[in-house]
């Protein structure tokens, strides 16, 4: 009688302890929201919307950063005060929201120019960027320009830890005029 009235009330403790993770989950999630925008849809131009993007991406790259293992000027140094426990719980906050493209208006030419500069992107994101191969792979329809061209550039320099080798050959066999032209292709995408 004792074991199971212990039992009852341990399975009581959890149930009531759900909100207070949730709460605690959000909260970690606030501290996102002056960068990357209310419920992970950015503002900047140069700072990437992350609700909604899968849970595998966004756990990899940020342990990635955590580690040190790929590069950034902000995040690596802001992780570091995060458990891989929390940063998990992170992934899981934002995927769970809605992916909300930032469409952005680029000439005719432009994005023509841009949709051929993409073609090798095709294969692991989709023809507009909406639909990765994998859970590994980020969407980038809607994305902003300006954050997808300063990672195509990060990608061509070897001095800069990304520690995607298929994205870095891709991005090399760019001509440099192409990276602007790709990142305003998929900035324009709804789908």
């Amino acid at each position: 009688m004792k074991a199971s009235s212990l039992a009852l009330l341990a399975g009581l403790l959890t149930v009531g302890m759900q909100p207070a993770l949730a709460d605690e989950t959000e909260d970690l999630a606030r501290s996102c929201n002056s960068c990357h925008g209310f419920n992970g849809v950015s503002v900047g131009p140069n700072m990437p919307s992350i609700g909604g993007l899968s849970e595998a991406y966004l756990k990899n790259v940020m342990l990635q950063w955590k580690r040190g293992e790929r590069y950034s000027a902000t995040m690596g140094r802001h992780f570091k005060g995060y458990s891989d426990e929390e940063l998990s719980k992170l992934a899981t906050y934002f995927s769970k929201l809605p992916w909300v493209p930032v469409v952005q208006q680029a000439d005719a030419k432009l994005l023509a120019h841009g949709k051929a500069a993409t073609e090798r992107c095709e294969t692991c994101h989709g023809a507009t960027g909406s639909e990765p191969d994998d859970a590994d792979t980020p969407k980038m329809n809607g994305q902003w320009a300006q954050y997808l061209e300063l990672e195509l550039l990060k990608y061509r320099t070897d001095a800069v830890n990304m520690p995607h080798r298929k994205m870095r050959n891709n991005v090399k066999r760019m001509a440099a005029e192409d990276l602007p032209a790709a990142a305003a292709f998929y900035a324009a995408q709804p789908k």
